[in-house]
């Protein structure tokens, strides 16, 4: 009989242990389920983010070097353009006429515009067109109706700017003004001192009857000096003298005269100082000419709206101007002062071409474009 209880409780021990093993098995189960959390919920952009330690950096982590976004060393400077020189000279003496080729240097209009330009003064004004055309000055100064007739003579030159635009010049005549007839007027002695006054103003002033007499005093070239052949009596009268100038210094030496305008004479209007330039060289320099009436054309603006400060930097740059002579004629020289220099009258030049070739000092007429141009245009 115990042989036989023997027998059947093994397959009854295997039974329990299997269901222990069993039930236990799913406790546990159980209590993982319970445990474990619930299903992460998507991100949005309030959702609270923790960064494990791990990920974070202390203080004794290792410094990652930093890499430079530019250049530690500035660049260097970028070096300045090349500054064009510019050698001008000027019709005659220094004078409150040439206030804006003066004031344009003064004032660094010049230096704006990449230019550096030396101002000289000729020891003899006939020269100065000489040493243009022979490219020894780059620009030269001198009075529209010389323009006309160098031109014709061959002369490679051509207007680039107007400084003044009415004539400086006029017949001064000693003595008191009275009411002047052809006649009394022809039988004055002249003197001149440029081409303007010997070949335009006199033959209006002496008819070729009077030259053919026999007591005719022919005109005399007074070499740029028509205060010492007044002095001295040599003459009558100038045919082109500087009447904001020469009256005023004669009456310091008590002489008497009184002025006669070209324009009494029917002698056209013209531009009374013109700046030019070589007009072999004109198109490949436009660039340098049109910077350098730019800067002409600011100095006068400037010297219009600011007359008084203009002239104290004029005296003060060039203290020799400073007299009374120069100072009456400021006024007037402001008043003649051309505000756009590089504007050109074609007008006015191809009519004093006509009234040349009706006087029969030219063969021709000349394109205004030979004698004169608008350096922006070029």
């Amino acid at each position: 009989m115990l042989r036989c209880l023997s027998r059947c409780w093994h397959p009854i021990l295997l039974s329990l242990i299997v269901t222990l093993l069993f039930s236990n098995s799913v406790i546990y189960a159980n209590e993982e389920s319970e445990e474990s959390p619930q299903e992460t919920p998507p991100l949005t952009l309030d959702t609270d983010v923790e960064v494990p330690e791990a990920f974070l950096r202390t203080d004794d982590s290792e410094s990652v070097e930093e890499v430079p976004t530019m250049a530690q060393t500035p660049a260097p400077p970028l070096e300045p353009p090349p500054v064009k020189h510019i050698t001008l000279m000027l019709d005659w003496y220094l004078s409150p006429q040439h206030a804006a080729l003066v004031i344009a240097k003064e004032r660094g209009l010049y230096a704006a515009q990449g230019l550096e330009v030396e101002i000289q003064s000729p020891a003899d004004p006939s020269i100065a067109i000489k040493l243009l055309t022979a490219g020894e000055v780059d620009l030269a100064l001198t009075r529209q109706p010389l323009l006309h007739l160098h031109v014709h003579n061959g002369a490679p030159i051509t207007r680039i700017a107007t400084l003044i635009e009415t004539s400086l010049t006029a017949v001064i005549v000693t003595g008191e003004e009275q009411a002047e007839t052809e006649n009394t007027l022809a039988g004055l002695h002249y003197g001149y001192t440029t081409g303007e006054g010997r070949d335009l103003s006199i033959p209006r002033l002496l008819p070729r009857s009077v030259q053919q007499t026999d007591d005719f005093n022919p005109p005399i070239n007074l070499h740029f000096d028509p205060i010492r052949a007044m002095r001295e009596g040599q003459i009558d009268a100038v045919a082109d003298g500087f009447y904001h100038y020469l009256p005023q210094q004669l009456a310091t030496e008590g002489i008497n005269t009184h002025v006669i305008r070209f324009d009494e004479l029917d002698i056209p209007r013209n531009d009374g100082l013109v700046v030019l330039a070589n007009s072999d060289t004109l198109a490949r320099r436009a660039d340098t000419w049109s910077r350098f009436v730019l800067a002409l054309e600011q100095a006068s603006h400037w010297i219009i709206d600011n007359p008084d400060a203009a002239w104290k930097l004029l005296i003060s740059a060039h203290p020799v101007l400073e007299n009374d002579i120069n100072a009456n004629a400021w006024e007037d020289i402001l008043r003649r002062m051309a505000l756009s220099p590089a504007a050109l009258d074609s007008r006015r030049y191809a009519g004093f071409e006509t009234f040349l070739n009706k006087m029969g000092l030219t063969d021709a007429t000349l394109p205004v474009s030979r004698l004169a141009v608008d350096p922006h245009t070029l």
